[in-house]
């Protein structure tokens, strides 16, 4: 059974997780999210949660990208299992970068495969289109949903251009292992 304990590693500027016993090292990197705002007629598909966290409030289709996927078939293979929605993906609409819980989101921009087709899948309680001014939002997953909506809402139907990111007000910081002085400027 492997031993791990945390400290830095021969050649390396971080502390990891190392196998007391063999030297293996336990590389923790960020988890890929990808997700869509899917657009019908101006309206947005968002999914009541059904699991934790957060279940019982809204979310856009999204998830964690799965090992051989690309970024591409894992947003829809969750806008399939969240809202049985069938959809096509227009582009990368935002490009989240959250370090606090070590994630990286890649929103795209997308809509239904023919007539707007969606159901509740195995992890929603609920499904349903809404137009910006229903949007719930106080009952709203994450904030990062919230910075996607805006997204969406500036750029509308129009291309795509330069992916949105962090908002300024996200206080995400540097990473408490990051090197003392390789904090960046956001």
């Amino acid at each position: 059974m492997p031993d791990f304990i945390r400290r830095l590693p021969a050649g390396d500027e971080r502390e990891r997780r190392v196998c007391g016993t063999c030297g293996f090292i336990d590389y923790e990197n960020p988890r890929v999210v990808v997700g869509t705002v899917v657009v019908d007629d101006g309206c947005v598909l968002l999914c009541r949660r059904e699991i934790e966290p957060r279940r019982g409030y809204w979310t856009l289709p999204a998830g964690f990208l799965e090992l051989g996927e690309t970024i591409e078939d894992g947003a829809r293979r969750e806008a399939w299992e969240e809202a049985r929605a069938r959809i096509s993906l227009d582009g990368v609409l935002a490009l989240y970068s959250i370090s606090r819980i070590g994630q990286v989101q890649v929103m795209f921009r997308g809509r239904f495969d023919g007539p707007a087709a969606f159901a509740a899948g195995p992890e929603s309680q609920d499904v349903a289109l809404y137009r910006w001014d229903d949007i719930p939002w106080d009952s709203l997953a994450f904030p990062s949903v919230r910075w996607a909506l805006h997204a969406w809402r500036a750029v509308g139907d129009g291309p795509l251009g330069a992916p949105a990111g962090n908002p300024v007000e996200d206080p995400r910081g540097a990473h408490p292992l990051a090197p003392a002085g390789t904090e960046t400027a956001q």
